[in-house]
Parts: structure tokens; C-alpha cells; sequence
């Protein structure tokens, strides 16, 4: 076994400088490290078969499920499941990092929603 961090992880770039790091990538498994400068947001969307859950390690995340906004703080997150809208923000003034954890993996299974 190898220890994975955002050092050794696969790194990309998406939105508006957010970063993501992989640090599983397996067919039936994701988890990614990312992180959201002050002010950035996902498009709002939606998987058909890929369940997530999202957990805040620092900073505060806001987060759009199904229409209603909720607030995560550090060390807490919530579950969404196939088929629900959701969209992430930070509207905070510090950076957001988080884990988003997929079942199965949620890439290629992205459906923006109106």
C-alpha cells in the first residue's frame, strides 16, 4: 500500500481555479480532495447512478440540494442521492476543502440541470 496525498494524487483543474486531487479512482469507487477559492461554484447538475457524499474539511461550504440551500461547517456532510440537483458554493471569504466520495464514480455521469 501506497499513502495518497494531494502531493502523490492525480491533480486537475476545474471551474474557476478550483482544484481536485483523486485520491481513489476506481470503477466503482471515487474520492476527491478539492479545493474552492473564496467566491467560486459548481454548475448546478446531477448523476443517474452516482450516489455522493460531500464532507467540509475546512472552510464553510453552501450547497444547493433539490432546490433548498443548506450550510455545511468543517467536519460535517451531507449525502445526495442519484438523480437530486445540487450545486456547491463558497460564498466565504477563505478557501473551502472538501472530500466529495462517489459510488460509483460520478465522472461521465454529469447531467446539468436548469
Amino acid at each position: 500500500m501506497i499513502n495518497i496525498n494531494k502531493d502523490t494524487a492525480e491533480h486537475y483543474i476545474w471551474g474557476n481555479n478550483c482544484h481536485g486531487w483523486h485520491l481513489v479512482q476506481r470503477t466503482e469507487l471515487s474520492v476527491i480532495q478539492e479545493l474552492m477559492p473564496s467566491r467560486t461554484a459548481e454548475v448546478k447538475h446531477y448523476h443517474q447512478k452516482a450516489r455522493q457524499f460531500f464532507f467540509v474539511l475546512s472552510g464553510e461550504a453552501t450547497i444547493e440540494i433539490a432546490g433548498n440551500l443548506q450550510v455545511l461547517h468543517q467536519h460535517e456532510g451531507v449525502e445526495i442521492l442519484p438523480n437530486v440537483p445540487h450545486q456547491i458554493f463558497n460564498t466565504s471569504q477563505q478557501d473551502l476543502e472538501f472530500l466529495v466520495i462517489s459510488q460509483p464514480p460520478s465522472h461521465g455521469d454529469r447531467i446539468i440541470a436548469s
